[in-house]
Order: structure tokens, then C-alpha cells, then sequence
């Protein structure tokens, strides 16, 4: 196994933990927000994983994707935050 392949592997087991972490979260959060917070964090854990197997593999195939999702955690975090905002106003 070459330096890069462990390297690889332990960024993905961390990456499996965070995403098992914000699982448990979304199912048993609470509030609507920390179901929204998890579902985020899972977002920004799968942009970076592509971002790490496009690091580690030396190609940009995969830019496309990560623009679309940062792209989904954008707007779905603002259609929360805008929802819950009226919820509160009345």
C-alpha cells in the first residue's frame, strides 16, 4: 500500500464516521434546524470526499458534481431558513 492509498483510506473512514454522526443527528434531532444542520453537514461531507478522491486521484471529472451540490446546500440552507423565519414571524 503506498502512503496515498492510507492517507485515502483514513479520510474516508473519517468521513463515514461524520456522515453516521449527522444521521443519528437528522434522525433524532429535535427541531427542524438540527435536522437541517445534519443534512448539511452531510452535504459538505460528500463535497468533500469527491473533493479528497479528486485530490488523491489527480483529475477534475468529478468538478461538475461538487459545483451542483454546493450549489443544493446553498439554496436548500436559505429555503430553510426562510421557512422556519415565517414560521417564527406569525
Amino acid at each position: 500500500m503506498t502512503g496515498l492509498t492510507v492517507i485515502g483510506l483514513i479520510a474516508g473512514a473519517m468521513f463515514g464516521v461524520g456522515a453516521i454522526a449527522a444521521v443519528v443527528r437528522i434522525i433524532r434531532g429535535p427541531s427542524i434546524l438540527d435536522r437541517a444542520l445534519a443534512t448539511d453537514v452531510i452535504l459538505a461531507i460528500a463535497m468533500c470526499g469527491l473533493a479528497a478522491e479528486m485530490a488523491i486521484n489527480r483529475h477534475t471529472d468529478t468538478l461538475v458534481v461538487l459545483l451542483v451540490l454546493a450549489m443544493f446546500a446553498i439554496v436548500g440552507s436559505i429555503a430553510i431558513a426562510r421557512f422556519v423565519a415565517k414560521q417564527d414571524a406569525s
